[in-house]
């Protein structure tokens, strides 16, 4: 049996392998043998950490949410002021660098799937939960120093997040309407004109730029 720590970079090399597949064929054309060859492993080895596809399925979705906020961990940290932080963070999610990329076509697949099947539904249900509540927190805090509109945190921070998701669905459909720089523009148009606090408004484009 291979040691704790192997098992640990197997099941992540099996799970990067198998969200790089989703990206590219779709969740239900994926086989656990093109996960195998992504790998670089046997189907046995994938088979041995996943005993279904379904299982690796639920387990990349997880892997994908908790890969991309990982990748803003420093982002997430940083001193920068709550609202300055909310805005760098509405822009990390451009799709335009393959990761990120990557990242919301798995995400795509799982909102499709979502759609017909329970399982998947709770997985996207506690996925985003977590995903409200660290936007719900960013914005109480820049509530609390006055760089944030007054209002329903968790209101503001859906606002947000469907603005994110929608506009990134449309530059993953390749809408010749909402290219990622139309996307990052509409972001900080709202960022700046809506969630910003009227006296904090001329400042809070600032927090996007380049």
């Amino acid at each position: 049996m291979p040691r704790p720590n192997v098992e640990a970079e197997r099941r992540e090399q099996i799970l990067l392998a198998t969200c790089a597949v989703i990206s590219e064929t779709g969740m239900h054309d994926m086989r656990l043998t093109d996960v195998a060859q992504r790998a670089g492993v046997s189907s046995g080895m994938v088979h041995y950490y996943f005993a279904t596809k379904r299982a690796v399925l639920v387990a990349a979705f997880e892997f994908n949410f908790t890969r991309s906020l990982a990748r803003r961990r420093a982002l997430l940290e940083s001193k920068r002021a709550p609202m300055a932080r909310l805005a760098r963070l509405a822009e990390s999610y451009l799709p335009r660098d393959d990761e990120t990329l990557t990242a919301w076509r798995v995400w795509a697949e799982l909102w499709a799937e979502a759609l017909r099947d329970q399982e998947f539904q709770a997985v996207n249900e506690r996925l985003y939960d977590e995903w409200r509540q660290l936007v719900v927190e960013m914005i109480t805090r820049a509530q609390g120093d006055g760089t944030a509109r007054a209002g329903d945190p968790v209101e503001l921070a859906n606002m947000l997040i469907a603005m994110i998701d929608g506009l990134a669905t449309q530059v993953l459909a390749h809408s010749s309407h909402m290219p990622a720089a139309r996307m990052r523009a509409t972001l900080r148009a709202f960022i700046g004109t809506y969630l910003a606090a009227p006296g904090a408004r001329s400042e809070a484009p600032s927090a996007l730029a380049p």
